[in-house]
């Protein structure tokens, strides 16, 4: 250890605490804001994607063409064991969920989970199917391929 390290404290001045008026060191009017401008102002904050009033990025990319670009691409779809229950189907697919209308088209995966009640015999093809999914389908005599 040094020497400095060991020296004790001949000041006692402690530290400025900005915008607590006058007497405090810092403080006044302005206090560390400057004099004018937008950050000077009361309950001013710059956005992050704020560029100075230039162009902002968003508007300088070009926009996708046609209706796809509104079309969100979803992972997964979740279907639930009461889902298939009410499906007149017996042989589960994803052409079948999307032919009697239980997930939209637009899915290129699906999913069964163990929500609701199945009391009926299934066969699942193509489709992921969660443990406990698989143990309700299996309970009523169906089988998964």
């Amino acid at each position: 250890m040094s020497l400095l390290s060991k020296l004790t404290k001949i000041t006692d001045k402690s530290k400025q605490r900005i915008g607590r008026g006058y007497g405090s060191g810092k403080g006044g009017h302005t206090s560390t804001r400057g004099m004018k401008g937008y950050k000077s102002r009361q309950g001013s904050k710059v956005p992050l994607w704020f560029e100075g009033g230039q162009l902002p990025l968003i508007k300088r990319l070009p926009m996708l063409r046609g209706k796809g670009r509104l079309n969100v691409v979803r992972p997964t779809a979740e279907v639930t064991l009461t889902d298939l229950q009410n499906m007149k189907a017996d042989s589960i697919t994803l052409d079948s969920l999307k032919l009697e209308k239980v997930i939209d088209v637009r899915f290129k995966k699906a999913k069964i989970i163990a929500s609701g009640e199945l009391t009926r015999k299934i066969t699942v093809q193509g489709v992921l199917i969660s443990k406990a999914a698989r143990e309700a389908v299996e309970k009523n005599g169906g089988s998964i391929a």
